[in-house]
């Protein structure tokens, strides 16, 4: 994302690297890229996201958008859902992390070749659709719950400094009370 720093009057989005996959979101201090970039180097809440090298992770990114650094994959398919994708990598991940110790002489990383070796069961048809029915909707909560998580952050964030200064009062808001009553 070097060669695609911002221009002026562009603020760019923040650079998705392997920090901010860890910690979920990209700071204050994130490196920022043009927000023009090709879509495919974008990351969107919801998007699978696959480190392959340095620290192997693997997560579906809610922190909003991003362009997207090196060492790490946007994890797609236009043929399965998220949510078998997810769970076969996430199934191969333990070997993965295998192979890149044993390749860590500098920073541990996988190959290409790693995942074509890796094997992937598909179901037929029906199957898949009846698993597809129980198992999306709880990846989608998922992603949705860490989406809301984030923007309840940011919202505390803008409001806290605001509360405490007293430039929002507060004083004459009445607070529902709770009944103590069973039944």
């Amino acid at each position: 994302m070097q060669r695609f720093r911002p221009v002026e009057d562009d603020p760019g989005l923040p650079v998705l690297k392997i920090r901010e996959l860890s910690q979920g979101y990209c700071g204050s201090d994130a490196e920022r890229c043009r927000s023009d970039i090709d879509e495919s180097v974008t990351i969107h809440d919801g998007d699978l996201v696959f480190s392959w090298s340095g620290t192997l992770l693997l997560d579906f990114w809610s922190g909003g958008n991003a362009g997207l650094n090196q060492h790490l994959f946007k994890v797609t398919s236009d043929a399965y859902p998220s949510w078998f994708y997810y769970m076969w990598t996430k199934k191969h991940m333990r070997r993965f992390i295998m192979l890149a110790k044993d390749r860590a002489t500098t920073m541990g990383h996988i190959k290409r070749s790693a995942l074509q070796e890796s094997k992937v069961l598909i179901p037929p048809a029906d199957v898949m659709a009846e698993l597809s029915a129980k198992m999306q909707p709880i990846v989608d909560e998922i992603i949705g719950l860490k989406v809301q998580s984030r923007k309840l952050g940011e919202l505390r964030d803008a409001l806290l400094p605001k509360l405490m200064s007293g430039e929002i009062d507060i004083s004459q808001v009445e607070l529902p009370t709770k009944s103590n009553e069973i039944g």
